[in-house]
């Protein structure tokens, strides 16, 4: 007989029978990757049993039953508890399957963040360290990173670690594992939501330019353009402001999407040049006079 004639017979030989034991002894439902629900049964020092109904029981380490160190297992992995698990190997020869609790956390927490930020939510970190760039933060036991520019403390870096900080999400990619915040656009965003076109606030100059002033609003900055300081022509505008005093004044556009926050002090003067002649005068009355202003507008 023939090889081929031989091949063909043994190919014919192949049942259905013997094509459902072979399924058998794959349990395609426990892939990697794939998540499983299970209790656990047997706990010993370098993990725990789990039954997640295969023909063998499946493994979890020691260093895969939570995010957090474990002490004690059978606080992670209470026995005859049903769990969710992730499982992270193929079957071995015997049917057998590892699991992970840590790495479903893992997932779970990119999940949430990446919803939050879709939502555009903020977030709390902690600062862990710092390097060159800025600062690595915990971010739910995720390891995140603020840009240096993205920070309202810029100078020193050191004298974050260990704080709290309020942040946004510049970028959650799971899959190169990059989570990027930012603590300057998470102020900005909380600050855009109390502002309004029409409200006197008040705020320290933190920059003197040729066309105009910059302004800290609690960690937003805002412009007061130079044509808006006074009715009257400002030759020199360091002869009117210094860097580090308040300043009171009336906002006059909001642009939430390019961060900008335009102010006017013009719009308080009761004559030409007033900011200029007699600017304590002007500041200590701004709110009456940024309610004038509102009432001749509407």
């Amino acid at each position: 007989m023939s090889s081929q004639a031989q091949n063909s017979q043994q190919a014919s030989s192949f049942t259905m029978e013997d094509f459902a034991q072979a399924l058998e002894q794959h349990d395609y439902q426990f892939q990697k990757g794939h998540k499983v629900r299970g209790r656990v049964f047997q706990l010993d020092s370098d993990g725990a049993y789990v039954d997640i109904g295969g023909k063998s029981s499946a493994f979890i380490p020691r260093n895969e039953a939570s995010l957090k160190t474990v002490i004690d297992l059978s606080e992670v992995l209470p026995l005859n508890e049903e769990l969710e698990f992730l499982i992270i190997t193929e079957q071995n020869a015997e049917g057998q399957v590892t699991l992970s609790r840590r790495q479903l956390e893992i997932r779970n927490i990119w999940e949430k963040l990446a919803l939050m930020q879709e939502n555009s939510q903020n977030i709390e970190v902690k600062v862990m360290n710092v390097n060159k760039g800025g600062v690595t933060v915990d971010v739910r036991g995720l390891r995140g990173f603020i840009p240096r520019s993205h920070l309202l403390e810029r100078n020193n870096l050191n004298a974050l670690i260990g704080k709290n900080l309020t942040v946004s999400f510049l970028e959650v990619d799971r899959s190169n594992r990059k989570l990027v915040l930012s603590q300057r656009v998470a102020t900005s965003s909380a600050s855009f939501s109390i502002l309004e076109v029409g409200q006197l606030v008040e705020g320290k100059v933190t920059g003197i330019k040729p066309f105009g002033v910059f302004v800290d609003l609690d960690g937003l900055s805002a412009l007061l353009h130079i044509k808006q300081i006074s009715q009257k022509f400002i030759d020199n505008l360091e002869n009117v402001f210094e860097v580090g005093r308040s300043i009171k004044a009336v906002i006059i556009d909001l642009d939430e999407g390019k961060g900008r926050v335009a102010l006017s002090t013009k719009i308080l003067e009761n004559f030409p040049g007033e900011m200029l002649e007699n600017r304590d005068e002007v500041m200590n009355s701004a709110a009456a006079r940024a309610e004038r202003a509102k009432n001749k507008a509407s």
